[in-house]
């Protein structure tokens, strides 16, 4: 089977001739790392966007580009409780957890990146408890250590989520911080499976570089993207409208096929329908 770059570009719903919406819910919504990953669904007009940022700056310029269907709120999300965040001199680095400048120091550039500029007290809401959310179908998260307190604090909403998409860690950036192993237990409990990494990045320790870069990675793996899907052997046990998102997401996003085309097969065997097929033509074409 030859599948080549011009066909993963075409919507599923285009190949299919469906018409769905996708609910993404993005909690640390900044901007400023770029454009989210389900850009192209809103790009399509299949996706409405419920999006958390607390920053204010990174808050009016999300008001300021957003589309009538998308809603951004200036909640910190977490357990419901007070705490400290942590601003810091590069934003992306700022948390509720506190810089672990014992690991840090190992890496070029990050002791001044995680230095924290200003302490406020902030009340975070639980996920489970936000009005505003109706629906997730897709969840993407990233909040520098704090992603688990929100999974703990989410059961509910998360009940129905199709995908979840996750920044993850692998050394203690944070005191304290749960690492990618502990996310991949709690959410295999909610019978979530670890799908891949959407990226997976290293760092190279002090004092080496790599082509003289401060940022380029060598041997030790730092952080990544984590995608988390249902389990693909309880799909004849998933509602229809579930399996239709789920594969737009993963086609359309991820451009995971294979999986596509098992959500697509479940989805024909309960509705009797042949898009598994019309698939599987259109991308080895």
């Amino acid at each position: 089977m030859s599948m080549f770059d011009s066909n993963l570009r075409i919507p599923l719903a285009k190949i299919l001739d469906l018409e769905v919406n996708i609910d993404v819910v993005d909690i640390g919504a900044s901007p400023s790392g770029g454009a989210p990953p389900y850009q192209s669904l809103i790009d399509n007009n299949c996706a409405s966007v419920v999006g958390f940022e607390p920053d204010q700056d990174a808050l009016d310029v999300l008001n300021n580009n957003k589309k009538a269907t998308d809603i951004y709120l200036p909640y910190a999300v977490g357990d419901g409780e007070m705490h400290e965040f942590k601003h810091c001199a590069a934003p992306e680095m700022s948390s509720l957890l506190e810089p672990n400048f014992k690991v840090l120091d190992f890496f070029h550039s990050f002791s001044d990146f995680a230095r924290v500029i200003k302490r406020q007290n902030i009340t975070t809401k639980k996920l489970d408890e936000i009005r505003e959310i109706k629906n997730i179908d897709l969840l993407k998260i990233d909040i520098q250590g704090g992603e688990l307190i929100v999974f703990e604090n989410a059961i509910k909403r998360l009940r129905n989520c199709c995908v979840i998409h996750t920044e993850v860690e692998f050394i203690e950036l944070y005191l304290k911080q749960p690492l990618f192993s502990e996310i991949e237990l709690f959410l295999r409990g909610l019978g979530f499976i670890f799908h891949k990494f959407v990226p997976l990045r290293s760092r190279v320790l002090k004092p080496m570089l790599v082509e003289n870069s401060r940022t380029a990675g060598l041997s030790q793996i730092f952080d990544g993207d984590a995608l988390f899907i249902r389990d693909f052997t309880k799909y004849d046990k998933t509602h229809p409208d579930r399996l239709l998102k789920s594969a737009i997401i993963l086609h359309d996003l991820y451009h995971s096929l294979d999986v596509v085309y098992q959500l697509l097969d479940a989805f024909d065997r309960r509705r009797k329908t042949k898009l598994a097929a019309k698939y599987m033509a259109a991308i080895a074409q």
